[in-house]
């Protein structure tokens, strides 16, 4: 696209995307460009807002615009029982089954040494210590069904098994080397109905 400079400013923005392309990026910039100026306003004032007022769970780490996400705050979740997960986007796909009613904690990432993170770079200390202080009959390891998501799962379960806490992973129906984020919600509630002791 031979374009003016701000037009060309905006599509390297949207192809900075992550799973956006060229093409993609164009349909983008081309509906911003053919939109009423209130959409457009509307658009980039959601984008400044997000940025301003969600900030992480001072308790689990999931997204949350105040002290402690919508999950934390509620009074309907079982707190006995802790869903591991690598990151805040694992939570919705779980949460629509509408089979889990306990809570979660975010480790931030997965453990990849290759890639240089390690136990330290993630949200493994915190973890142990909600453990430590509170009332937990149940880790579930919800981690992606990867290598590096096993790998976390398994240092984590070796981890958590010495403070007599029943440690369980989500059952098979998973696909090997997917991510949570793509599993429809029946596979997942299932996987989650079903959920093994590690």
């Amino acid at each position: 696209m031979q374009s003016a400079p701000s037009i060309q400013k905006l599509l390297d923005e949207f192809e900075r995307l992550p799973g956006v392309g060229p093409k993609s990026a164009q349909r983008m910039v081309y509906y911003v460009l053919n939109t009423d100026r209130a959409s457009a306003m509307r658009l980039a004032e959601a984008i400044s807002e997000v940025k301003d007022t969600v900030r992480f769970c001072e308790r689990c780490f999931n997204y949350a615009e105040a002290d402690l996400c919508e999950i934390c705050a509620s009074p309907k979740r079982d707190r006995s029982v802790i869903c591991v997960v690598s990151e805040p986007r694992d939570i919705p796909p779980i949460e629509r089954t509408a089979v889990f009613d306990g809570v979660y904690h975010v480790l931030g990432g997965e453990l990849a040494p290759m890639e240089g993170i390690g136990p330290d770079e993630l949200r493994i200390a915190e973890l142990m210590k909600r453990l430590a202080s509170s009332d937990v009959s149940e880790v579930v390891l919800a981690t992606n069904p990867n290598i590096e998501g096993e790998t976390t799962a398994a240092y984590l379960a070796r981890l958590i098994k010495p403070l007599d806490v029943k440690v369980t992973r989500p059952a098979s129906g998973l696909p090997v080397g997917g991510d949570l984020e793509f599993a429809d919600e029946v596979t997942l509630g299932r996987a989650f109905e079903g959920r093994v002791s590690l």
